[in-house]
């Protein structure tokens, strides 16, 4: 049964990108929307460049390719992955990726599993009362092509499974990642106000959240530091508003701050409240970069330790930048710092993180991680719950894109990670570099501003 679903799924995702009748072309090659008569979204001022600037831009002309998960901001010129058309007065969107993956943990504390690692996202967006409003739905098959006690990775931590903290493992998505509406309105010719309700959306913490990172786009699994720094990408409950410029943005939000349970098909509401609140300030200061800084309060994330709360502190650094015909590179550096109440210092984490795509067929990938956890975090005994390491990790891979549809691009991937400890953790894990390896296949939508080349008959595959 289960195996009959997730092929349902991966079908689904391919179907759901595949090139609509009512898409016009690009002089480029790449697919845009047919005008459906909104006047007011026509102007492009200096975004004419970007691959992406035939879609409908938002206020200020801000192109859709800064638009992150949540409410957060990428660089204008990072890579987009999407297929879109028009349907009347709506801009409609796909977004996703599906990954079907071997997972190798070496080492007593690891493990080996199938997998299927996944997302969809459908957006509409469209003109009303003189803004503009976005409608999505994220959802994930992952509660069952993955499993609630999640996949095999070695030094990973958070979140539970049966009254037990998850250690060296990496729990799944929810079925529902994103039920949300965003409205912007120009208040004036150089200011936008903001406001996102979203009965399961993303507060405005840390950086984007990495499965949306265009630094991480091919990079299957998910970082260590995640519960530092993008854990809150799931929320259940969240109201966030903002003012931006064409380069500036602040906003802030209310949230429920605990984290979702082992239960991944329903809406964690019972007994919790918008208890918790963040702030966050982005600054693009031209096409290629995006800087942010956030500070966060969670009452009561954890379901195992309800009485503690924590503070969150983040800042990150994204760049992209496209070259030749199909060419990218981005990279992010993120920080992201958890203090516990009643803690006194900061449990601190460091992500460095990049994907250079050679020529659109040919990417290379790598992730550089340090952060802080705790005895009580890993799981392990002998050791007071309090009692921090420094763990430490090496990430490389490459994706080799093998075959493409209307638009679809299916890739084949491999993925190495060596962890780094120090010696009174090596008996726990059997050495001071605990490995683990992957392969996969990766199904998702076309790059925006893919050359006429790539674009290939079903079934082709695609030259040497």
């Amino acid at each position: 049964m289960r195996a009959r679903i997730t092929a349902a799924f991966a079908a689904a995702l391919s179907l759901s990108v595949a090139t609509p009748p009512a898409w016009a072309q690009h002089d480029q090659g790449h697919s845009v929307p047919a005008d459906s008569g909104d006047t007011d979204s026509m102007a492009m001022g200096d975004s004419t460049s970007s691959p992406t600037s035939s879609m409908r831009p938002g206020p200020l002309d801000i192109p859709p390719s800064r638009m992150g998960s949540g409410t957060s901001w990428l660089p204008d010129d990072a890579p987009m992955h999407a297929a879109h058309l028009s349907a009347g007065a709506w801009t409609l969107m796909l977004h996703g990726a599906a990954y079907g993956l071997y997972d190798k943990q070496f080492t007593p504390r690891g493990g080996s599993r199938f997998v299927s690692i996944n997302w969809g996202m459908l957006m509409a967006s469209r003109s009303l009362a003189g803004g503009r409003l976005y409608l999505r739905g994220m959802f994930s098959a992952e509660p069952l092509t993955v499993s609630a006690r999640g996949y095999p990775l070695l030094l990973q931590t958070g979140e539970s499974f049966q009254g037990l903290p998850l250690h060296d493992r990496q729990h799944p998505h929810d079925l529902f990642m994103e039920l949300s509406a965003l409205y912007e309105h120009a208040v004036s010719h150089d200011l936008v106000v903001s406001l996102y309700l979203a009965p399961v959306g993303e507060p405005a913490i840390g950086p984007v959240a990495f499965p949306h990172r265009p630094s991480a786009e091919n990079e299957p699994l998910a970082p260590l530091a995640h519960h530092w720094q993008d854990a809150t990408h799931i929320s259940f409950g969240v109201i966030t508003a903002g003012i931006f410029t064409r380069t500036v943005k602040l906003e802030g939000s209310i949230f429920n701050g605990r984290e979702p349970d082992e239960h991944r098909y329903g809406f964690d509401y019972k007994g919790r409240s918008l208890d918790s609140y963040a702030a966050r300030i982005f600054v693009n200061p031209d096409a290629h970069w995006s800087l942010s800084a956030s500070y966060a309060f969670l009452k009561s994330p954890e379901e195992l330790r309800p009485n503690e709360a924590q503070h969150r502190l983040g800042g990150a650094v994204l760049h992209s930048k496209r070259f030749g015909s199909d060419g990218d590179w981005s990279t992010a550096l993120i920080y992201g710092a958890n203090q516990h109440s009643g803690g006194g210092h900061l449990e601190s984490s460091l992500t460095a993180e990049s994907n250079l795509n050679l020529d659109g067929r040919n990417a290379l990938f790598g992730r550089l991680e340090y952060v802080r956890k705790s005895a009580e975090d890993l799981v392990v005994s002998g050791f007071a719950p309090d009692r921090e390491f420094n763990i430490g990790s090496v990430v490389l891979g490459y994706v080799r894109e093998v075959a493409s549809l209307p638009a679809v691009t299916i890739g084949l991937g491999v993925h190495g990670s060596l962890g780094l400890v120090g010696a009174e953790l090596a008996p726990v894990y059997g050495t001071r570099t605990p490995a683990g390896l992957a392969v996969f296949i990766r199904v998702r939508p076309a790059r925006m501003g893919m050359a006429p080349e790539m674009r290939m008959a079903p079934g082709m595959t695609m030259p040497p």
